[in-house]
This record gives structure tokens, C-alpha cells and sequence, in this order.
């Protein structure tokens, strides 16, 4: 892969090299690769199915998760987001200890591997809320939380400049990859003017449930939204350029009861 230099910028394709455009600018390339196939079925191409297999599951599992959280990351999500998210499930799949190559999946793996993910690289939680959040996921009551304790507004965040007021979302998402079906139960959300110097009188906790004694994957979002208030109306600020949502806990299977 080269990269195209110079005033004039190719698209398209010239011979066996081919000019296309991407984030990173325009490149170039050289056409070609293996009969498709040849890769399915020639047996020296085994090692490549069976991580295509996985790579494919991954992808299926990653969008899933999109789908179900998307009312969550369409307000905070970088434009490498997917590709990510893929990757790190990838890292979910090859962490499965059980099944055989090819074969490996998100159930048998690690789900936990996710948690701590951040759908927007620009707006990292930590930057965004300087103080340490308390996330629980209880199966048995059907509860999911995240605790923030007392918050003082005009000290505890990293709001950007023009920014008046945060908002503080969360939600729990239930996800059945085998079914390809979610369920998300979204909790209260709590919005503050950055301009309070004074700590909240109570502890701040946004709160949400889902079917008790639950046994499918579940992931427990937050969400820091920023928003400039003029004339009386909220405003995203660059359309969610600067928000942060963050995976704060994952519970995988739940584990037979002995």
C-alpha cells in the first residue's frame, strides 16, 4: 500500500494498480490475491477459513452490541469505532479455551475482555469525569448501577470550552448472540449546570434493571453528555464530539448454580 504524493489525486483503477481514497488520504495498490475458490476449498488455505470463520463471528457479535447500545454511542462514538469494537472481540473469541480452532466464539470466550471499552477514543470516561464511578451488575436482584457518590459540577469534570451543562446516562443491555436479540432498559438520566461549585447534596446513582435471576451476557453503559445552553434550549456540542460512553461492566454467562 503507497500513498499517493503530489497535487493531483488518482480514483479508480490504471492496469493492476488500483487509487482509492480513505481517512488516512489516497493510496494506492497493487490489484490481485487468491482465487476465492481456491480459499474455500483448497486445504492449504485451512488456517485462513478458520480465521475468517472467527473474524466473521466477531463482526456479527460487535454489531450486535452496536445495535443494542445505539441510542448511547450515536451520542459519543469516534469514526474507528467499529473496527475497534471488532478487534477487541476478536480478543473475546480467541480467548475461548474450549472449543477448536475455527470453531471458537463470544459465549465460550471472554466477554469480560470488554469491559472498560471506550466507543469514543476522543472523549476517554477518565477525561471526561475525573472521579472514580462504582458500577454493579447484581443477577440475582436484577439491577445494574453505576454510583457516583457526591458530585461537585464545576470541579469534577473535563467539559469543553462552551460547554454549560452535562447530562449522565446509563442503561443495561441484555444480549443474546446465539438469538441475535437484545433487550436495554435505560435508566434516569441526571443533568447538572457546570457552573454549581457546591457538591450535590446526595449521591448521585443512575439505576436500571432487567429480569431477575438473568443468565444471558449483560453490559452495563455510561454515558457524560456536554451541552451549551442558549436561550433556554440544550445543544450537543459538535454532535457528540466531545461526549464520552464507556462499557464500566460486563457479566458474560452466568455460571450454573452448583
Amino acid at each position: 500500500m503507497a500513498k499517493q504524493e503530489g497535487l493531483i489525486k488518482l480514483k479508480g483503477t490504471v492496469g493492476d494498480l488500483s487509487f482509492y481514497k480513505t481517512k488516512d488520504g489516497h493510496l494506492a495498490r497493487m490489484k490481485g490475491g487468491v482465487d476465492a475458490a481456491r480459499i474455500k476449498s483448497d486445504p492449504a488455505f485451512e488456517r485462513t477459513r478458520e480465521n475468517g470463520a472467527e473474524f466473521g463471528r466477531s463482526g456479527k457479535a460487535g454489531k450486535l452490541l452496536r445495535d443494542a447500545l445505539r441510542n448511547f454511542i450515536r451520542n459519543g462514538s469516534d469514526s474507528r469505532m467499529t473496527s475497534r469494537l471488532t478487534g477487541e472481540m476478536m480478543r473475546v473469541v480467541k480467548a475461548d479455551a474450549t472449543s477448536t480452532r475455527g470453531q471458537r466464539n463470544v459465549l465460550d470466550g471472554e466477554l469480560e475482555l470488554l469491559e472498560g471499552f471506550e466507543f469514543n477514543s476522543n472523549a476517554k470516561l477518565g477525561t471526561c469525569y475525573f472521579r472514580k464511578v462504582a458500577s454493579t451488575i447484581d443477577r440475582v436482584e436484577g439491577k445494574a448501577a453505576v454510583n457516583f457518590g457526591v458530585i461537585t459540577p464545576n470541579a469534577d469534570f473535563g467539559a469543553p470550552d462552551g460547554a454549560t451543562h452535562v447530562k449522565l446516562t446509563s442503561g443495561v443491555a441484555k444480549v443474546d448472540f446465539e438469538a441475535g436479540t437484545f433487550e436495554v432498559s435505560e435508566a434516569q438520566p441526571y443533568q447538572v449546570s457546570l457552573a454549581a461549585a457546591e457538591p450535590t447534596k446526595e449521591a448521585v446513582a443512575l439505576s436500571s434493571t432487567f429480569t431477575k435471576a438473568e443468565t444471558k451476557p449483560l453490559f452495563l453503559v455510561l454515558g457524560v453528555e456536554f451541552y451549551q445552553q442558549v436561550n433556554g434550549e440544550l445543544y450537543s456540542l459538535k454532535n457528540g464530539q466531545y461526549n464520552s460512553v464507556s462499557l464500566v461492566k460486563v457479566s458474560g454467562l452466568a455460571q450454573p448454580q452448583p
